[in-house]
Order: C-alpha cells, then sequence, then structure tokens
C-alpha cells in the first residue's frame, strides 16, 4: 500500500486560528481523510474549523477532537490556542468514519454493518467524551461491533462538543456524550504499542473482601498491612505522602504481557486498615501496587518503543499519540521529551497527538499511560 501522509501545528487567537489554519494545512496528494487535534480555547470555534477545513482542502473525512492540549513533534501546548492537524492519503474505501454515538453497540452495526463485514476492520481510532454514560461499556461495544483493535482517549469535558467524525464537506458533524472515530480496513498497514507511566513495587495479590471500590482484606491479611509492606518503610511511616506516587494496578485477566489498568488511590482508613480505589472491585480480584516516578515512565517508554521498532520492516510513515494528561512535562519535567524518545527509536516522521483523561486500548480504558500508533 502507497499512503501519503503530512503533518502541521497551527497556534493563534482563535479569530485568525481558523484562517491559519487553512493557510499552513498540510498539502498531500489525493488526501482523503483528515485528522484534528485542538485545545481547549480552540472549542468555541470548532464548527467553523473543521467544516472550514473541510471546504477548503477538499478532504470529506475528518476525526478527532477537543483533547487538554495537544501535541506535535515540535511542542506540547495546554492553555493557548492550538491545533495539530494530519492528512492522509489512503486507499479508496479503506476507511469508515463513524460519529458520535452513546450506543455504538446498536449504531455501528445499523449504519455501517455492510462496510464492516466487507472490510474486517483490524484498527479503529476512537475518542471518547468522558461525560458519555458508559465509557467502559461503549470501548468494549465499539470493539466488538467493529471487530477491531481500539487506540485512542478520552477528549475535554470541558467543550460543548469535542468530538469530530464526519464524511461530508459540506457539514461539520460534531458530537458529544459518547465515542467517535474512524476504522481502518485490513489494507491499511498499522503497528501500536502501550505504555505505562506506573510500575509495579511488589507481587500480585488477591483481594479477599471488597466492598464497591472500598478494599478491606488482601491476601488474608488487612489491606493495609499488605500496601505499607510493599511501598517500604520510608513511605509508610508517612502515608501523607503517597498521594500522586502510589497507585492501584488491576492485572488484566488473561493478558499475555502481564498488563495491568492503573486507578487512583483515593483514600487510607489507618483505623480499620482499609483502601479506597478509583475504581470497583469485588472479591477475587488481583491488585498490585505500583510507583509512578519519571525514570520508571522513560523506561518503559524506551521499552515500547524499542519494540515497535524491532516489529517493523521500513520507517512509519507517520504516527498518532495519545498521551496522558498526567504525563508530558508534568511527569517528565519538560515539554516534548516523550516525542523526544518516540524520535529517537522511529526515526523522523509526520506525529500528531493530544493529551487526554484516559486512555483507550484493545477495548479498555487507561490511565498514566501512552497510546502510539504508527502507520506502516
Amino acid at each position: 500500500m502507497t499512503a501519503q501522509f503530512a503533518a502541521a501545528a497551527v497556534t493563534g487567537d482563535p479569530v485568525s486560528l481558523v484562517a491559519k489554519c487553512v493557510a499552513e494545512i498540510p498539502s498531500t496528494k489525493g488526501a482523503n481523510l483528515g485528522i484534528l487535534y485542538a485545545t481547549e480555547p480552540v472549542g468555541s470555534v470548532m464548527p467553523e474549523l473543521v467544516r472550514t477545513l473541510a471546504q477548503r482542502s477538499n478532504i470529506p473525512a475528518w476525526v478527532g477532537g477537543v483533547g487538554l492540549g495537544v501535541s506535535s513533534t515540535e511542542d506540547e501546548i495546554f492553555d493557548e490556542p492550538a491545533v495539530v492537524v494530519m492528512t492522509a492519503a489512503l486507499p479508496e474505501d479503506s476507511f469508515r468514519v463513524f460519529s458520535a454515538t452513546h450506543d455504538p453497540g446498536a449504531d455501528l452495526p445499523r449504519r455501517h454493518a455492510a462496510w464492516i463485514g466487507t472490510h474486517q476492520p483490524t484498527l479503529a481510532l476512537v475518542h471518547a467524551d468522558p461525560r458519555c454514560p458508559d465509557l467502559p461499556k461503549a470501548a468494549i461495544d465499539t470493539a466488538a461491533a467493529s471487530g477491531a483493535f481500539l487506540v485512542g482517549g478520552l477528549v475535554s469535558h470541558r467543550c460543548g462538543s469535542p468530538l469530530v467524525g464526519h464524511a461530508s464537506i459540506h457539514e461539520a458533524s460534531l458530537g458529544a456524550n459518547g465515542i467517535a472515530g474512524v476504522m481502518l480496513a485490513a489494507g491499511v498497514s498499522v503497528a501500536t504499542g502501550l505504555t505505562q507511566g506506573c510500575m509495579p513495587i511488589g507481587p500480585v495479590h488477591r483481594i479477599d473482601e471488597a466492598r464497591d471500590n472500598v478494599i478491606m482484606v488482601i491476601d488474608g491479611r488487612p489491606a493495609l498491612s499488605v500496601f505499607t509492606e510493599d511501598i517500604g518503610p520510608a513511605l509508610a511511616n508517612d502515608l501523607r505522602r503517597v498521594g500522586g506516587l502510589i497507585f492501584a494496578g488491576l492485572p488484566v485477566p488473561g493478558s499475555d504481557t502481564a498488563d495491568y489498568l492503573v486507578r487512583n488511590l483515593m483514600a487510607i482508613d489507618p483505623a480499620r486498615g482499609w483502601l479506597v480505589l478509583g475504581a470497583e472491585v469485588t472479591v477475587g480480584d488481583m491488585i498490585v501496587f505500583c510507583r509512578r516516578d519519571p525514570e520508571s515512565a522513560r523506561r518503559d517508554m524506551i521499552r515500547m518503543v524499542s519494540q515497535l521498532a524491532g516489529r517493523l520492516k521500513a520507517p512509519p510513515k507517520a504516527g498518532i499519540y495519545v498521551s496522558c494528561v498526567a504525563r508530558g512535562a508534568a511527569l517528565f519535567g519538560e515539554a516534548g521529551a516523550e516525542t523526544a524518545l518516540i524520535r529517537e527509536g522511529l526515526g523522523e516522521f509526520p506525529l500528531i497527538g493530544f493529551f487526554a483523561n484516559g486512555e483507550i486500548s484493545r477495548d479498555r480504558l487507561y490511565g498514566h499511560t501512552g497510546v502510539l500508533t504508527l502507520f506502516t
């Protein structure tokens, strides 16, 4: 497959941003798909921006959304108006855009069953509104209805219509309270990887007693006793220090890569020896405690990039990187650390992305992770 990609990053006040995007939109011969991410200050002009880009570029299909920040090979931008755009020339009918839906299990078969049945999509780039009534179910239903491996993340919750997903030059279809994206047929060659921002600091344990998101007993002992044993005496003697440093990892059943979902530690009850997580758990679930620090995250980022490099037969043509808002400069101490590691391991190629409040890989919602997708 011959595919061409180009990317651009544009900054400026919202009034002039639309004109600047039109002027600087990357030119790709035969481009038929546009991917666009904007910062929150651009939310008010998103309908005009998407509609104008589609009409001026003659690219009918656009996907993306309003992130908590955006990234390119040059920069990470959060609080000022900014847009990153990628254009792609893909084989005709090799992709299918779907607009925002809170019921993908029903809407994807109803609207796209023929295309899905004919093309058997292998990957879908998706964007979800955190206000969607049941996000975990929406992700599972999207993967099941499409048959695709999902990559993407959660967009801004402060924008009225943060989701972009439309295939008409004359209409900018934005949405909210759901999930939108683009499905890619098997003829579009891609590779994807996930990097964790936390690393396990102890063994995997079994939850023996729990109610909702409160854990009482782990491995037959008070949950707090197991927790303090894993984190070590320095932190155990001052539990106020664990906030933002120690997290709970919930291993994914059946994973052959020891994958786990990171969830926040919300509270500790020293009197009862209980732990409160940012997720519901049940008796029999497994748990591993994790530490979040820049060096661990950097090592795992290098691991992911190295593994992707080992799978590629040629340099990537383009990439999309979705990173947790708690990563980036907030974790690594400098802007652009993640994209620099990607370039070091894979070379120079068009790369855009956004910062999310939750990342999507396969059919699951993650936290503190980075999801890199390469067009190969």
